[in-house]
């Protein structure tokens, strides 16, 4: 185990562009809402968001501990570390997989983590070597899929889900994100990328839906600004479903924990 860690659950999507690393940011502040410790490892080598969704200024590089350890930089309650900490984000990150594989575990075990129940690990897209390393040499207590409804989306959220069978890291559950647009000024909805894909998809590898996220400029805006909905609006309807998540995430864990390797859910 990752010392200091208790728990570590890995967001994934099976492509970019879902709002994974905006769902990771709150999904983690909301865990912290909810009374546990929380770290944040942005493991996105090639493009570390983080950084600024928890609105870590430019330049901060976290303080170093020994000969080669580093603390993680408080942000917002959480404990968090980004390649964006150790490097100019200006610059392209030209790395070969095992630069990268490398990488990602320097950030992992030389961050000396401070007693923390959940960490979340914001992955990259897809099903590389940042994901084979995690499964290989983490143990995971489980992982979440972000997915939108559309066709295209969903398809490559089966092959993350799938992944993670193949390496037997349980599959806590589904969020479905950009889920109905509300219009701003007459309230009408519509579902802009189809409904109910994460239901399918749920049902499908016999997991469950975690909840449902709008299309909605407020939730991108507060991420860009470095305040996520959760801590921007604690008591409105957005931090209300991130809440209702972080919970279903700690009940799957701690089940599957008191189950053995095996992960089962039931209403």
């Amino acid at each position: 185990m990752i010392e200091g860690v208790k728990h570590i659950v890995a967001v994934a999507s099976g492509k970019g562009g879902v709002g994974k690393s905006t769902v990771t940011a709150n999904l983690a502040l909301a865990m912290a809402a909810e009374g546990y410790r929380v770290g944040l490892l942005d493991a996105d080598i090639y493009g570390p968001s983080q950084a600024q969704m928890l609105g870590i200024a430019e330049g901060t590089r976290p303080e170093v501990v020994g000969e080669k350890s580093f603390k993680p930089i408080q942000a917002h309650g959480l404990q968090a570390m980004s390649m964006a900490l150790m490097v100019d984000i200006s610059e392209p990150m030209v790395w070969r997989g095992p630069m990268v594989s490398g990488a990602f575990q320097q950030l992992l075990n030389q961050t000396v983590w401070d007693d923390v129940d959940y960490l979340f690990i914001d992955m990259p897209p897809g099903t590389g070597d940042i994901q084979l390393t995690l499964a290989q040499k983490v143990p995971v207590s489980g992982a979440v899929i972000v997915t939108t409804p559309q066709d295209i989306a969903l398809l490559d959220a089966r092959k993350g889900i799938e992944m993670f069978r193949k390496v037997n890291v349980p599959v806590l559950g589904v969020v479905e994100n950009m889920s109905l647009h509300i219009c701003s000024h007459c309230g009408h909805s519509e579902p802009i990328f189809g409904s109910g894909g994460g239901e399918r998809i749920a049902e499908q590898y016999d997991t469950r839906l975690l909840g449902q996220l709008p299309l909605q400029l407020s939730i991108r805006e507060q991420a860009d600004g470095g305040r996520p909905s959760v801590v921007a609006e604690p008591d409105g309807e957005v931090a209300a479903t991130f809440r209702a998540v972080a919970r279903e995430v700690a009940a799957g864990v701690e089940g599957q924990s008191d189950e053995g390797p095996s992960i089962s859910f039931s209403e």
